[in-house]
């Protein structure tokens, strides 16, 4: 189904019809088109012919991993991912993250909680406004070349596939370098107000984006201030 102009479509990946009919009831009165899939092979299918903006992810369905579903997501497109699921464990938070989701929401949730942690990811991960002029279009650190423009990002030359909010956690350090960023004006910054106490959510995409722009035997790109937060250092 063609979407259109400036409707915001959210693919809804989950399995129990009382949260389908809770979250589809109240996206839709906000202006929100929503396609459901209670299966993992379907919601693929969905990612490719509905172009969603958010994607709402149950872990637990039937006949896939949640967490290998999301990576799969992940790796075919930059669609903003919140995991919504009754495993509340901080090592589930952590996996699906890592696997590439951009916020984790356990169930049972306020609806109100969920409308805001989708219009926080949202702003996160779409396309951001041109940098002021103030801001150089492109930052150089070492060997990597950021374009804030364009949001992309080349090491060596080489173009780097970086996520949106990877992308929007490494401008907000590249725009401060030389600065210690704490975690929670990090989480601030980056993920939105509210996010400041999620710590792991910092640790868990400092790793991603050290383990896409710095190399084994490299000077550190990102620096570690223990129990205080990240900067990299000053030219």
């Amino acid at each position: 189904m063609l979407k259109q102009a400036g409707t915001t479509r959210a693919l809804v990946v989950e399995d129990d019809p009382n949260i389908v009919d809770l979250i589809r009831s109240n996206l839709s009165v906000r202006g929100f088109d929503t396609v459901v899939s209670v299966d993992g092979l379907r919601a693929l299918n969905l990612l490719e012919t509905e172009e969603p903006d958010i994607v709402l992810l149950d872990l637990m369905l039937p006949e896939v991993d949640g967490f290998e579903l999301c990576q799969m997501i992940r790796e075919r497109s930059p669609v903003a991912i919140i995991v919504v699921s009754a495993r509340g464990g901080e090592r589930d938070k952590v996996t699906a993250l890592n696997m590439g989701a951009d916020d984790y929401l356990t169930k049972p949730f306020s609806i109100e909680e969920l409308l805001a942690r989708i219009t926080a990811t949202l702003r996160r991960t779409r396309p951001a406004e041109t940098a002021p002029q103030s801001v150089p279009p492109v930052i150089t650190i070492g060997p990597v070349e950021i374009d804030l423009a364009r949001q992309q990002v080349r090491r060596d030359g080489a173009a780097v596939h970086l996520t949106p909010t990877e992308f929007a956690l490494l401008r907000e350090l590249a725009l401060n370098r030389g600065k210690l960023l704490t975690h929670a004006h990090l989480l601030r910054r980056v993920w939105g107000r509210g996010y400041e106490t999620e710590t792991e959510y910092v640790r868990v995409y400092v790793r991603r984006l050290r383990a896409k722009l710095e190399t084994d035997g490299s000077e550190p790109m990102i620096l570690t201030q223990p129990r205080a937060g990240y900067r990299i250092a000053a030219d």
